[in-house]
């Protein structure tokens, strides 16, 4: 499970999620099974954001933001963000940047799309509080639309650039198209077309463009086929934008303006030292070992995850595909959910086998859940499937991994070792 993510069963949510709910008032973002091991910008972003590293807007530190950055050609194949050349001393009375209300925020974003009705419009600027944002429905003649788009800034360079510019993983979650590229300016650009719920449950389309600029400049700019995100009828075939216009729209220079309006400490939020945190576990770490302590009756299809936290293998022991996920947070202090045991070391562990909730038929889910004693309280969550993906259809009755098997895994010493370094 990714970080920030407080119960096991929300495995593959949220990577996208804290991009889009701020898109406006009226949307809220439910990005479930959207992305292969979900959110890994966390306790260590957060810091940074709360100590400033994050607020500056010509002088940003080169730290590090989510994902992996995929270029075209289909293949998955991964490209680092170059680490800009250092930016120029300021001057002495640098340029007043100008502030975003609401309103012109609604009006910028209208005057950027085809000739159309809007209705249903929302926004909030560039002052104090909440990162800006605007949404509004728009129809062409076709039918109504939710658009919305919001505004953030993030750490150039950083592993959440590639989080937020890199397409799910095929692997846990099926979408129609989505591509990465990079811009002449060195901007990176996600554009994706997927659905709404990815299980399908309904036909409501989502598509989206990522805009990260080489200075961390965040832009967010989705649409939908239906005059809402969630609870409203599909009233068009595909949303109104077609990736080109999505392109044209997200990439207009006004919205960087508008994320160098926003106040490098929006929310008011006490500074922290980044050495707060515990450093992260890399994602190929845990990948490499926990296929390592896989049963020997189990042949490993396939693996991946994220940069970090974060990793999956798919099995396959004769009687059909199995996903098997893990995560490796250091520094946890929330307790498990449901009851625990505790073992002679102060360990907690606490099982659970639930159906799944991504919308595969017939899939269920075991989970081993546990959180070693501080000062390391390394929590390692191993969670089984009896399908290769969680929004598909069970392969198979039970999960290649009994509990028994999991709890092997999640209490195994390793972990403590990989986490120490």
């Amino acid at each position: 499970m990714p970080e920030n993510q407080q119960d096991p069963r929300d495995s593959f949510e949220e990577r996208l999620t804290t991009a889009l709910r701020d898109t406006g008032d009226g949307f809220t973002a439910d990005r479930a099974a959207l992305v292969a091991g979900g959110q890994s910008r966390g306790r260590r972003a957060r810091l940074r954001r709360r100590a400033g590293v994050l607020g500056g807007v010509a002088g940003i530190a080169l730290v590090g933001v989510g994902g992996a950055l995929l270029l075209p050609g289909g293949d998955g194949s991964v490209e680092e963000a170059r680490t800009p050349a250092a930016a120029p001393a300021p001057s002495a009375t640098p340029r007043p940047v100008p502030s975003y209300s609401g309103d012109d925020l609604l009006k910028e974003l209208k005057g950027l799309l085809p000739d159309g009705r809007f209705s249903g419009e929302g926004a909030r600027g560039t002052g104090p509080g909440l990162p800006p944002n605007a949404h509004l429905v728009y129809d062409d003649g076709d039918g109504p639309a939710a658009i919305g788009i919001g505004f953030d800034r993030v750490e150039p360079g950083s592993p959440e650039v590639r989080e937020l510019t890199r397409c799910p993983d095929e692997t846990l979650v099926a979408y129609d198209a989505c591509s990465t590229s990079r811009l002449p300016d060195g901007s990176l650009l996600m554009l994706y077309q997927g659905y709404e719920y990815p299980d399908r449950r309904v036909d409501t389309k989502w598509w989206s463009a990522q805009l990260v600029t080489a200075r961390g400049q965040h832009i967010t700019l989705s649409e939908w086929n239906a005059a809402a995100e969630k609870d409203a009828p599909v009233s068009r075939e595909d949303p109104p934008l077609t990736p080109a216009q999505l392109t044209e729209v997200v990439t207009a220079g006004v919205w960087r303006d508008v994320v160098d309006a926003i106040p490098e400490n929006p929310k008011g939020l006490a500074t922290a030292s980044v050495d707060e945190a515990p450093p992260a576990v890399s994602g190929e770490r845990i990948g490499a070992l926990l296929t390592r302590l896989l049963p020997e009756d189990v042949e490993v299809v396939t693996e991946g995850g994220q940069e970090e936290e974060y990793a999956y293998a798919v099995v396959d022991d004769g009687e059909g595909r199995s996903l098997v996920q893990i995560n490796v947070q250091p520094g946890m202090t929330d307790g498990l959910y449901g009851s625990a045991e505790t073992l002679d070391d102060g360990t907690l562990v606490s099982t659970e086998q639930m159906p799944g909730e991504k919308g595969g038929a017939g899939v269920v889910m075991w989970t081993v859940d546990t959180l070693r004693p501080a000062p390391a309280s390394l929590r390692v969550v191993v969670s089984a499937f009896n399908s290769g993906a969680q929004d598909r259809p069970a392969t198979r009755e039970a999960p290649a991994l009994t509990l028994a098997e999991l709890r092997e895994i999640a209490l195994s010493p390793e972990w403590d070792a990989l986490a120490a370094g």
